[in-house]
């Protein structure tokens, strides 16, 4: 298979699936970063109720910065910003939020950063053929409430010219970041048991799409193994009518089947196409798409997410940033569950997050930051990261006492 091959190409081996894989990992020499943000939308004056997504979409206002406008099953709201160089991008994609923001507010609406609904039961909204075989496969309650009770901020990084090496750095600080946006401990008004009650979400789906791909090794090669041994989730059919592309029915597989047995069975080889959807239905943390998607960062505050995005870019993409944090993040490689239950309450992680956020907070005056996003950053080592407290903890203070706090300060302050 080579860069030339057709959606129609056939994949008759591993050997293709692997040449797939390495078109996902180019160098790149540039220095974009792209930011992906969720929100979950809440009625002031009822917040317990759910809130159409039609009736968000109709008083949004055109967006300043240029991004991308979609929504998820459950009716979250996802601004996708134009990428660029880190100030640009922050300050196009600031324009947005701060523009859906102010429109939703004059609505009765809250734009919250949560990573997971602290108040409502998962109810999806939007009823795609693609969605319905994905509820059908993930099932009951995980599969629900990832599709319709949770948020995140997806940062996402060119590859540069050592493209292994980002792949590396974005897993190793992984549980680090984890526990440091760590955004998601209610459910139901109670806390859940995690700080990143969004990650338990995720870990309790189907581990073969969920799991993180392995590290410290050939990444295309790791990939390709990732898609081969992921279970299949639905086989994506042609339309009927051929002029209508987007009308595409999608049949659940129900069996287990990996895509290595599709390649093994009898029937009609997989083409690109199919490996490329399949692909699309695997969420492992980082995932490569000629890019770097980081995946496993909780939304923020609406005036927050700056700081995530900022600190994750300069971690993953400065030299020097990286060395210092790998150093202090290497005690807690593989902690994923660990950081998502503790969060910075955990001595180990919040000693690492703490050098990582002083490499990050040296690196970005030398990457373009604005003195003001240096300052941003600053404060929130100052709040969360030198106390050990997630951001999480101030979530779970306004369930404490005899008075329930949240839903009455989401109402009169869209705080979240």
């Amino acid at each position: 298979m080579t860069g030339l091959a057709t959606e129609n190409t056939l994949i008759r081996n591993a050997s293709d699936v692997e040449a797939f894989a390495r078109q996902c990992f180019p160098a790149s020499p540039g220095e974009q970063v792209g930011v992906e943000l969720e929100f979950l939308v809440f009625d002031r004056t009822a917040p317990a109720r759910q809130v159409p997504w039609t009736r968000i979409a109709e008083v949004l206002p055109p967006l300043p910065g240029g991004s991308v406008l979609t929504f998820e099953p459950g009716g979250q709201l996802e601004l996708s910003g134009p990428p660029g160089p880190l100030p640009d991008a922050i300050t196009r994609l600031t324009a947005d939020v701060d523009a859906a923001r102010g429109a939703l507010r004059d609505a009765g609406l809250v734009l919250a950063g949560v990573g997971l609904d602290p108040l409502r039961p998962a109810w999806r909204q939007l009823r795609l053929p693609r969605y319905e075989a994905m509820a059908e496969f993930l099932g009951m309650p995980y599969g629900a409430l990832m599709m319709c009770s949770t948020a995140s901020i997806q940062v996402n990084l060119d590859l540069g010219t050592r493209p292994a090496t980002r792949w590396d750095r974005a897993h190793l600080l992984g549980p680090v970041l984890v526990a440091a946006f760590a955004n998601s401990p209610l459910s139901g008004s109670r806390p859940c048991g995690w700080m990143s009650g969004r990650q338990a979400v995720w870990d309790r789906l189907d581990r073969t799409r969920t799991a993180a791909v392995p590290a410290g090794g050939d990444p295309a090669a790791d990939w390709a193994e990732y898609l081969l041994d992921a279970r299949l989730m639905a086989v994506r059919e042609a339309p009927e009518n051929p002029e209508s592309p987007g009308d595409a029915r999608y049949r659940p597989v129900r069996d287990g089947s990996t895509f290595r047995d599709r390649l093994t069975a009898s029937a009609r080889p997989p083409t690109l196409a199919d490996l490329t959807y399949h692909a699309t239905t695997l969420f492992p943390p980082v995932r490569p798409r000629g890019w770097l998607e980081i995946r496993y960062l909780d939304a923020q505050h609406p005036a927050s997410w700056p700081v995530c995005a900022a600190v994750t870019h300069a971690l993953v993409t400065d030299d020097r940033a990286a060395d210092a944090a790998l150093a202090a993040a290497e005690p807690c490689t593989g902690m994923w569950l660990r950081a998502a239950r503790r969060g910075l309450a955990d001595p180990l992680l919040r000693r690492a997050a703490d050098a990582c956020f002083r490499a990050a907070l040296a690196a970005l005056p030398r990457m373009g930051a604005t003195p003001a996003l240096v300052c941003e950053v600053a404060a929130f080592a100052n709040r969360h990261v030198s106390p050990g407290r997630s951001p999480a903890a101030d979530l779970l203070y306004l369930t404490g006492g005899p008075e329930r706090r949240l839903p009455d300060w989401l109402a009169q302050e869209g705080r979240i």
